[in-house]
Protein backbone atom coordinates (compact mmCIF):
# COMPACT_ATOMS: atom_id res chain seq x y z
CA UNK A 1 0.00 0.00 0.00
CA UNK A 2 1.17 3.50 -0.80
CA UNK A 3 0.15 6.80 0.78
CA UNK A 4 0.61 10.28 -0.67
CA UNK A 5 0.18 13.52 1.25
CA UNK A 6 -0.52 16.75 -0.63
CA UNK A 7 -0.88 20.16 1.00
CA UNK A 8 -4.31 21.76 0.52
CA UNK A 9 -4.38 25.56 0.85
CA UNK A 10 -7.51 27.54 1.68
CA UNK A 11 -7.94 31.02 0.21
CA UNK A 12 -10.53 33.74 0.34
CA UNK A 13 -11.15 34.56 -3.30
CA UNK A 14 -7.50 34.29 -4.45
CA UNK A 15 -7.00 30.56 -5.11
CA UNK A 16 -6.76 30.91 -8.91
CA UNK A 17 -4.30 33.79 -8.59
CA UNK A 18 -2.17 31.94 -6.04
CA UNK A 19 -2.10 28.70 -8.04
CA UNK A 20 -1.17 30.63 -11.20
CA UNK A 21 1.68 32.27 -9.29
CA UNK A 22 2.90 28.90 -7.96
CA UNK A 23 2.73 27.49 -11.49
CA UNK A 24 5.00 30.33 -12.68
CA UNK A 25 7.51 29.35 -9.97
CA UNK A 26 7.38 25.53 -10.06
CA UNK A 27 5.87 24.75 -13.46
CA UNK A 28 3.35 21.98 -13.84
CA UNK A 29 -0.21 21.43 -14.96
CA UNK A 30 -2.89 23.59 -13.39
CA UNK A 31 -6.49 22.40 -13.11
CA UNK A 32 -9.22 24.69 -11.82
CA UNK A 33 -12.87 23.87 -11.22
CA UNK A 34 -15.18 26.77 -10.43
CA UNK A 35 -18.30 26.54 -8.28
CA UNK A 36 -20.41 27.44 -11.35
CA UNK A 37 -19.09 24.36 -13.17
CA UNK A 38 -20.64 22.22 -10.44
CA UNK A 39 -24.08 23.77 -10.70
CA UNK A 40 -23.93 27.00 -8.69
CA UNK A 41 -25.98 29.67 -10.48
CA UNK A 42 -23.69 31.96 -12.49
CA UNK A 43 -25.12 35.04 -10.76
CA UNK A 44 -24.24 33.72 -7.28
CA UNK A 45 -21.42 35.66 -5.55
CA UNK A 46 -19.03 32.67 -5.31
CA UNK A 47 -19.80 31.18 -8.74
CA UNK A 48 -16.46 32.16 -10.30
CA UNK A 49 -14.38 31.10 -7.29
CA UNK A 50 -12.35 27.90 -7.20
CA UNK A 51 -13.96 24.86 -5.59
CA UNK A 52 -11.07 22.57 -6.60
CA UNK A 53 -7.62 23.66 -7.71
CA UNK A 54 -4.72 21.37 -8.39
CA UNK A 55 -1.14 22.05 -9.46
CA UNK A 56 1.04 19.01 -10.12
CA UNK A 57 4.50 19.33 -11.67
CA UNK A 58 6.90 16.71 -13.06
CA UNK A 59 9.56 17.93 -10.58
CA UNK A 60 7.44 16.54 -7.70
CA UNK A 61 5.72 19.78 -6.64
CA UNK A 62 2.11 19.12 -5.64
CA UNK A 63 -0.46 21.46 -4.09
CA UNK A 64 -4.24 21.68 -3.90
CA UNK A 65 -6.26 24.81 -3.14
CA UNK A 66 -9.73 26.28 -3.09
CA UNK A 67 -11.66 29.39 -2.12
CA UNK A 68 -13.53 29.09 1.16
CA UNK A 69 -17.20 29.57 0.21
CA UNK A 70 -18.97 32.65 1.50
CA UNK A 71 -15.77 34.36 2.66
CA UNK A 72 -14.68 37.86 1.85
CA UNK A 73 -11.78 38.15 -0.59
CA UNK A 74 -8.39 38.93 0.90
CA UNK A 75 -7.05 42.41 0.17
CA UNK A 76 -4.81 42.69 -2.90
CA UNK A 77 -1.80 43.27 -0.66
CA UNK A 78 -1.94 40.13 1.46
CA UNK A 79 -1.11 40.79 5.09
CA UNK A 80 1.42 38.32 6.43
CA UNK A 81 1.10 36.77 9.84
CA UNK A 82 4.36 38.43 10.82
CA UNK A 83 2.92 41.86 10.00
CA UNK A 84 -0.06 40.95 12.19
CA UNK A 85 2.34 40.69 15.14
CA UNK A 86 2.36 36.89 15.43
CA UNK A 87 5.51 34.94 16.10
CA UNK A 88 6.77 32.13 13.90
CA UNK A 89 5.69 29.54 16.42
CA UNK A 90 2.04 30.56 16.02
CA UNK A 91 2.01 29.29 12.43
CA UNK A 92 -0.05 26.09 12.09
CA UNK A 93 2.26 24.86 9.31
CA UNK A 94 5.02 25.79 6.87
CA UNK A 95 5.12 24.55 3.28
CA UNK A 96 8.52 22.95 2.73
CA UNK A 97 10.34 22.61 -0.59
CA UNK A 98 13.63 20.72 -0.67
CA UNK A 99 15.82 20.62 -3.76
CA UNK A 100 19.01 18.78 -4.67
CA UNK A 101 21.20 21.82 -5.36
CA UNK A 102 21.51 25.42 -4.26
CA UNK A 103 20.94 26.56 -7.87
CA UNK A 104 17.63 24.68 -8.02
CA UNK A 105 16.43 26.01 -4.66
CA UNK A 106 17.58 29.55 -5.46
CA UNK A 107 15.39 29.54 -8.59
CA UNK A 108 12.29 28.64 -6.56
CA UNK A 109 13.29 31.14 -3.87
CA UNK A 110 13.59 33.99 -6.35
CA UNK A 111 10.16 33.18 -7.78
CA UNK A 112 8.41 32.95 -4.42
CA UNK A 113 10.19 36.04 -3.06
CA UNK A 114 8.34 38.32 -5.50
CA UNK A 115 6.05 40.29 -3.17
CA UNK A 116 7.02 38.18 -0.14
CA UNK A 117 8.21 39.01 3.35
CA UNK A 118 11.56 37.32 3.95
CA UNK A 119 11.70 35.69 7.38
CA UNK A 120 15.20 34.27 6.94
CA UNK A 121 17.29 35.02 3.87
CA UNK A 122 18.35 32.01 1.77
CA UNK A 123 21.90 31.05 2.77
CA UNK A 124 24.08 28.37 4.34
CA UNK A 125 22.92 26.79 7.58
CA UNK A 126 24.33 24.25 10.02
CA UNK A 127 22.44 21.42 8.28
CA UNK A 128 22.26 22.56 4.67
CA UNK A 129 24.19 24.47 2.00
CA UNK A 130 21.05 26.57 1.56
CA UNK A 131 18.09 27.32 3.83
CA UNK A 132 15.59 30.19 3.83
CA UNK A 133 12.08 31.06 4.96
CA UNK A 134 9.58 33.55 3.56
CA UNK A 135 5.89 34.38 3.68
CA UNK A 136 4.58 34.86 0.15
CA UNK A 137 2.15 37.51 -1.06
CA UNK A 138 -0.76 35.15 -0.28
CA UNK A 139 0.22 34.69 3.38
CA UNK A 140 1.69 31.18 2.94
CA UNK A 141 4.98 30.60 4.78
CA UNK A 142 7.55 28.55 2.87
CA UNK A 143 10.72 26.84 4.05
CA UNK A 144 13.16 26.16 1.21
CA UNK A 145 16.37 24.20 1.61
CA UNK A 146 18.91 22.01 -0.12
CA UNK A 147 18.82 18.34 0.82
CA UNK A 148 21.81 17.59 3.05
CA UNK A 149 24.45 15.24 1.65
CA UNK A 150 24.04 11.63 2.73
CA UNK A 151 26.25 10.59 5.62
Amino acid sequence: MSLTTVTHLNFRGRAAEALGFYQSVFGGELQLTRYAQLGMPAEAPDADRVVFGRLFADNGFRVLAYDVPGSEPAPVEATTRREQGLTLTSEPFFLSVQGQSLEEVRGYWEGLADGATVVEELGPSAWSPGFGMLTDRFGVTWVLDVAPAAG
